[in-house]
């Protein structure tokens, strides 16, 4: 009597299971190594473009949107803040925003689209710190001189209310100024710029 026929069939039986047990493992890895080739969502929001409402910024005052990651600082300028803009210009480095990271749609010198209305990414070109906005006039730990701008509290850095920084601080630079445009009076977009739009 011959064991060949029940081993070989057994032998066929586990080479099939073994081969869709080995198969569906294949695929169970497959999967998500293939997905990571795709950006998540998370990754594709950190670079998407953000729409943000400044008709409840009242004038003089500052509100904060996010973009990559980072911080936006959105100010509705006053006359009185526009025409400080100027009177500052002897003490400022980069008066023209020639070496600044800006777009060439907006002003040099107001460094935004809409006189009234400026957007800065919130990092200190020095160390990457996050300004603080200190709009008050002649503050007592600020100085006689100070008409309002922005203060680095980790090393000193000044700048103005148009992201201008002064002479002789640690950062060599304006503060950024994103890519952006206007969908209504009201609504921005930060990170489509207004040129490719």
């Amino acid at each position: 009597m011959s064991n060949d026929g029940v081993n070989a069939g057994r032998r066929r039986f586990l080479v099939a299971a073994t081969s869709v047990v080995g198969a569906a493992g294949a695929v169970g890895a497959a999967v998500p190594f293939v997905g990571s080739w795709f950006p998540s969502a998370k990754a594709k929001a950190a670079g998407a473009a953000v729409k943000v409402n400044v008709s409840k910024v009242e004038p003089g005052q500052q509100m904060v949107a996010e973009w990559r990651g980072q911080p936006v600082f959105i100010v509705r300028r006053t006359e009185e803040i526009l025409g400080n803009l100027t009177k500052l210009e002897p003490q400022l480095a980069d008066v023209d925003s020639q070496a600044s990271v800006q777009p060439t749609y907006v002003d040099p010198k107001t460094r935004s689209i809409k006189p009234e209305v400026l957007l800065l990414v919130g990092i200190c070109t020095h160390l990457g710190c996050s300004p603080a906005f200190r709009p008050e006039v002649a503050p007592a730990d600020l100085g006689a001189e100070w008409v309002g701008g922005y203060f680095c509290p980790c090393h000193g850095s000044r700048y103005d209310l148009a992201g201008r920084v002064y002479k002789a601080q640690p950062a060599p630079l304006n503060l950024p100024v994103p890519p952006h445009m206007y969908e209504s009076d009201d609504v921005i977009i930060i990170g489509q710029d207004q040129e490719q739009a």
